[in-house]
């Protein structure tokens, strides 16, 4: 059995999976050279996230171990699955302003709030990353917060749609949860063709506090401030440049196109969660 450590991927030479060891970002960052590659690709969960992992029913370093048994043993527990693509302009100073970068995700992405968290719960020890981050950081995120004007143009189930409204953030999602269990698209599903996007409308900074232990079971999908739809591919454009973040990992600025790469990449799973068919 042929095991890659994906930083030294050899061209031609013949493997048998890419073992990721890390979080979110660890993936995140190993994903053009997986999908180039299309080797089955195994996440052991020890990040500070592991949102991804736990996605793909992968939640603790021992279910990787018993899913690589069986991959071992039979072959028969790897799936297709999709990722995500982001094309948007590159960050303010780049040395190529005028061009675009074009990066792959398989959690979630999203502008807004959460971009200013994921700035501020990077910056903090990756213990405490682990351990409520993103919540700890929520607070100070809000305090100077303006709800940028977004611009959508998406299409879903039922053709093009456009929604033009001020948003706290906007989420495009390939796995239900981010920020270390935040069920931010409970519908999603890792291998539906579909990214599902979450968008919150303004909304008072109270109101917002009060609301937010809803996202941790997925019962905000039905309060008003929420417009939630399937879509395959998604423009986005601001009043103003906003940051995008994308596995916890900034990508770049709006404006923005985002859509769906079907069955992008090979990954070994212990089961169908997080799955819509074999």
């Amino acid at each position: 059995m042929e095991i890659a450590v994906v930083s030294e991927l050899a061209a031609g030479a013949a493997y048998d999976a890419l073992v990721v060891l890390g979080g979110d970002g660890s993936v995140h960052r190993q994903l053009f050279t997986a999908v180039a590659a299309q080797i089955p690709v195994l996440c052991v969960p020890t990040g500070s996230g592991n949102d991804f992992a736990r996605a793909l029913g992968l939640a603790r370093v021992a279910d990787s171990l018993l899913a690589w048994r069986k991959f071992c043993s039979s072959g028969d527990n790897v799936r297709m699955i999709d990722l995500g693509e982001i094309t948007c302009a590159p960050a303010a100073g780049s040395p190529q302003p005028s061009t675009t970068t074009k990066t792959l995700y398989c959690c979630v992405a999203g502008v807004g709030l959460d971009s200013e968290v994921n700035r501020r719960a990077n910056r903090l020890p990756s213990w405490l990353r682990g351990h409520g981050g993103y919540v700890l950081s929520l607070p100070g995120a809000l305090l100077g917060f303006q709800a940028p004007e977004i611009t959508l143009e998406l299409i879903d189930g039922n053709g093009p749609r456009r929604i033009e409204e001020r948003a706290m953030l906007v989420a495009f999602a390939n796995a239900q949860s981010y920020g270390h269990g935040m069920r931010i698209a409970p519908r999603a599903r890792l291998d539906d063709g579909k990214l599902d996007m979450c968008f919150v409308r303004r909304t008072s900074r109270l109101r917002l506090l009060r609301l937010f232990p809803t996202v941790f079971s997925g019962g905000h999908l039905s309060l008003p401030e929420i417009e939630y739809a399937h879509c395959s591919a998604v423009t986005l454009r601001s009043d103003r440049p906003l940051d995008i973040f994308g596995d916890g990992e900034y990508i770049g600025r709006t404006p923005a196109e985002i859509r769906v790469r079907p069955r992008a990449m090979p990954v070994i799973a212990p089961e169908q969660n997080g799955f819509s068919s074999k």
